[in-house]
């Protein structure tokens, strides 16, 4: 009745693992009362440097809507200041503050733990080429998909 190769499936393979990955991250910071989305959230201000809440909320997954909450406790704790952006006063950023560096470093060790446990008996060349397909999967599906009224973006004519 509910028939899938999921034995073959890539996409499965990868949630699967995503999902493994945010279980470990949240058991590893729950006693230090960081929540998994205050993880991502800093974790996506250390990449992108101050974004919007689109921006954020686009990076870590969620709905802007539900990021709200996220933020409003995060900007209670002194975790973060949401200002008006230089280019659009509209537009709010949101920026890390000092006060989360203590959470941050906490988070940053926890995350070595977790890939460090992760990738036993994995060496270094694997790993790096596991981290190139995993890009490279990425890429594929960030892509438009061809259709009857669009050029595909890798087609070389």
């Amino acid at each position: 009745m509910l028939e899938y190769d999921f034995e073959k499936s890539v996409g499965w393979w990868v949630i699967d693992t995503a999902n493994a990955f945010e279980r470990e991250c949240a058991t590893a910071l729950r006693p230090h009362g960081i929540t998994l989305r205050q993880c991502q959230v800093l974790a996506a201000l250390a990449m992108l440097g101050a974004a919007s809440q689109a921006e954020l909320a686009a990076q870590v997954g969620i709905e802007a809507p539900t990021l709200t909450g996220v933020l409003n406790r995060m900007e209670r704790d002194g975790w973060i200041v949401r200002r008006a952006s230089d280019a659009d006063r509209r537009k709010k950023l949101v920026e890390p503050l000092e006060r989360a560096q203590p959470a941050f470093a906490k988070i940053a060790d926890a995350a070595r733990s977790i890939r460090a446990r992760a990738l036993k008996g994995i060496s270094a060349e694997e790993a790096l080429v596991l981290q190139e397909l995993l890009a490279r999967i990425r890429d594929n599906l960030q892509r438009v998909p061809c259709d009857e009224t669009a050029r595909c973006q890798d087609s070389d004519g």
